[in-house]
């Protein structure tokens, strides 16, 4: 093998390594550029009590360990959404309140983010649903109000009404059974 060839390797491999670094630190900054773009602007964001600013214009009051919030916070998002409650690393974990921009409100629990366990959910228009939970969608046992007052109160999965469950119309007439895929099939 020439000098010329074992140099164009050397060289080729050492672009190799290069790009291999530049990407790691990209995906590195991207992985955590809300911490990197953030700030503690009052108190311990370390351990302890204090206030958390992130680039985004999100602002977060309450307490950390280490450097994450882990308890109770009350969190407001630029949208105008709010969220009180308790956390876990950081994540929705336990008993909160999160207030949509539209005026929807979820009151219950969370895990990893996401609406599970019991709850209820009150949307803008004065629909209702109070049950259970799973993944952030109705699943479970659950009644679902209506603004008229009409209510759905049996089972739900991935969202929809389905299962069995009683059907109560605004006039008070009902209709029991069967129910699938988030169609009520009342006469």
């Amino acid at each position: 093998m020439t000098a010329i060839m074992k140099d164009r390797r050397k060289t080729i491999h050492l672009s190799g390594v290069l790009v291999f670094v530049i990407f790691f630190n990209l995906l590195i900054f991207l992985t955590y550029a809300d911490r990197l773009l953030a700030e503690c602007i009052e108190g311990n964001c370390n351990y302890g009590q204090g206030t958390y600013t992130r680039a985004d214009g999100s602002k977060c009051v309450g307490e950390f360990k280490d450097g994450k919030f882990n308890g109770q916070a009350t969190c407001t998002l630029p949208d105008g959404s709010k969220y009180v409650g308790e956390f876990k690393d950081d994540r929705l974990n336990g008993q909160g309140t999160y207030t949509f921009p539209d005026g929807s409100e979820y009151i219950g629990e969370f895990t990893d983010g996401k609406r599970t366990g019991q709850g209820t959910y009150t949307f803008a228009d004065g629909s209702k649903y109070v049950g259970e939970f799973k993944d952030g969608k109705f699943n479970g046992q659950g009644t679902y109000t209506h603004p008229d007052g009409s209510k759905y109160v049996g089972e739900f999965k991935d969202g929809k009404i389905n299962g069995q469950g009683t059907y109560t119309r605004a006039d008070g007439s009902r209709c029991v059974g069967e129910f699938k895929d988030g169609k009520i099939n009342c006469p």
